[in-house]
Parts: structure tokens; sequence; C-alpha cells
């Protein structure tokens, strides 16, 4: 008998059994219901963006130079990836490095850890515009940083900051104490153990967290409008404003006047977000095959 008979055959033995519990299959179907109006939503959406912004890409769209007459996003896209470059490297140090500690070196029971963790879960569920608002009394006004894309790379840094160092300690926690165990067998110090063993075992963890945080740093709007500004072209420096291409998008659908633009400039950014999560899947594959 095939692989694929057998799986016939215990699907219609789950629905006969479901059948005899009225209650399991209500929950059956509605599981199955959800899942499959979350994809048609998505396959909407991706559909909906691809028809409406695909005949609208033309090569005045990527000039280097933003005007009123091309619309460029090409200056969005460079701010785009200055941005999420920026958020990252402040982020994902501090992330990791917290959560090293929650998971290495803080006793079990600690309060502090019990606290640490409350206030990550409840700054992870804040709304950006609350960050926004932050970010701009804070690095706007306070720091004297001006609307510039370091104000907006510190915003976005401490928005990202409470995924990091949540996924990073779960993937810390769900490497086996053998590991630990046996690097210390061998003489190996806590430090040594951390980051030759323990640290690389987690990395696709650690990798599925900066996706999930640059997924939000480039499809952030309303935190950046407040802190790097909308000005439609590259900055000189880090001191000066320039808009991501989620603003950018933002921008011209408010406007109402580059409404084709506007789909077009989803369109890339749909690409974007897909090339850097195929790439950080990449990445985290290579180094688990290395590893293994």
């Amino acid at each position: 008998m095939t692989g694929i008979s057998i799986n016939k055959i215990s699907f219609r033995q789950k629905l006969k059994a479901l059948v005899k519990h009225p209650a399991s299959l209500i929950m059956f179907l509605i599981t199955w219901g959800a899942a499959f109006i979350t994809i048609a939503v998505v396959l909407f959406l991706v559909a909906y963006i691809l028809i409406k912004g695909v005949p609208n890409i033309k090569p005045s769209l990527f000039a280097w130079e933003y005007n009123s007459e091309n619309v460029s996003m090409m200056p969005a896209i460079v701010n785009t990836v200055t941005m999420t470059l920026m958020s990252l490297l402040l982020a994902v140090p501090i992330g990791v490095f917290s959560a090293i500690y929650l998971t290495e070196y803080a006793k079990r029971g600690n309060p502090l850890v019990k606290v640490v963790r409350v206030t990550t879960e409840t700054l992870a569920g804040i709304p950006s515009i609350v960050y926004g608002l932050f970010g701009y009394l804070i690095f706007v006004i306070a720091c004297k940083f001006n609307q510039s894309m370091l104000s907006g790379a510190l915003t976005l840094a401490i928005m990202i900051l409470p995924t990091m160092m949540r996924t990073t300690e779960e993937a810390l926690l769900g490497v086996p104490d053998s590991y630990r165990e046996g690097s210390f067998g061998l003489g190996a110090g806590r430090l040594r153990t951390v980051f030759k063993v323990v640290l690389p075992s987690a990395v696709p963890g650690i990798l599925s967290g900066v996706i999930l945080s640059v997924g939000r740093i480039v499809g952030e709007t309303a935190a950046l409008i407040y802190t790097s500004g909308t000005v439609p072209g590259i900055p000189k420096d880090l001191m000066h404003s320039g808009r991501t291409l989620s603003v950018h998008m933002y921008a011209l659908l408010s406007e109402g006047l580059y409404m084709n633009e506007a789909y077009a400039t989803a369109v890339v950014l749909l690409i974007l977000v897909l090339a850097i999560n195929m790439l950080s899947g990449l990445i985290a594959k290579k180094i688990s095959a290395k590893k293994g």
C-alpha cells in the first residue's frame, strides 16, 4: 500500500472519529476555516498589489533624484536599506547579549529576570505611533537630533528590541542542556561555552528574530513620520531627514496625485521584503547545514 493511500485512510478515519464527537468536529472545521481564510486573504492582497502595481512600473521611478515629474522611489529604497542596517546594528547586539544574560548568567528565579520579561512583552505590544511620539520627544526635541535618519534608526531600534530579546531567549532556551554539560565537562568556561557551543546552535532562531525585525522596519510608517521625516531625497548624512519606502508610499497616497506610482511602490516594497526574508532563510539553512 502506498503512502498516499495510507494518508487517505488515516484522514478518513480521523473524519469518522470527529463525527462521533461534535465538539471536536466543530473545532476542526473552525481551524481549517481560519487557515483557509488567512491564506485566501494573503493571496488576494498579493494579487491585488501585483495587478495594480506591475503595469505602472517604469524606468523613471528608479531615477537617482526625486522630482514631481518622475516621482522616483530610488532615494526611498536607499533610505530603507540604510535605515534597516542602522536599526539592526543598534538593536541586534543589545537584544542578543540581553538574552544571553537572562538565559545563561542570571540565576533561576531571579526577580530581575521576571521584570525584564514582563517589560519586554509589554513593549512588544505598544503601538508604533506611541514609539513615534516617544522618539519625537526624546531624540528630535530633547537630544536635538532633529528629524533625521539617526532619530528614526534609534526609534526603530527600540521598537524591535523586544522582538530580538524574546526570539533570542527562546532560541537559547531551545538548546539542550547536554550541550552545555558536555562543554563544561571538557573544561570550557561559561563564556567559551556560550559563544562556541550555545550561540551557534541558536543562530537559526536568532535569524528568525532578525527576519521579523526587518519586516517591521521596512513596513513602518507612523514612527518614521515623526522622527526621520518625509523629505523625498537621499540625505547628505545621518543628521538629515529622509523617507523610507513605506513613508514614500504613504505620502503618495495621501497627496492623491500619484496613485499609480504608489501601487508600483507597493510592488517594490513587497519584493524587497520577500527578498530579505529569502536571503535570511538561505543564510539560516546554510548555517544549520554547516553545523550539521
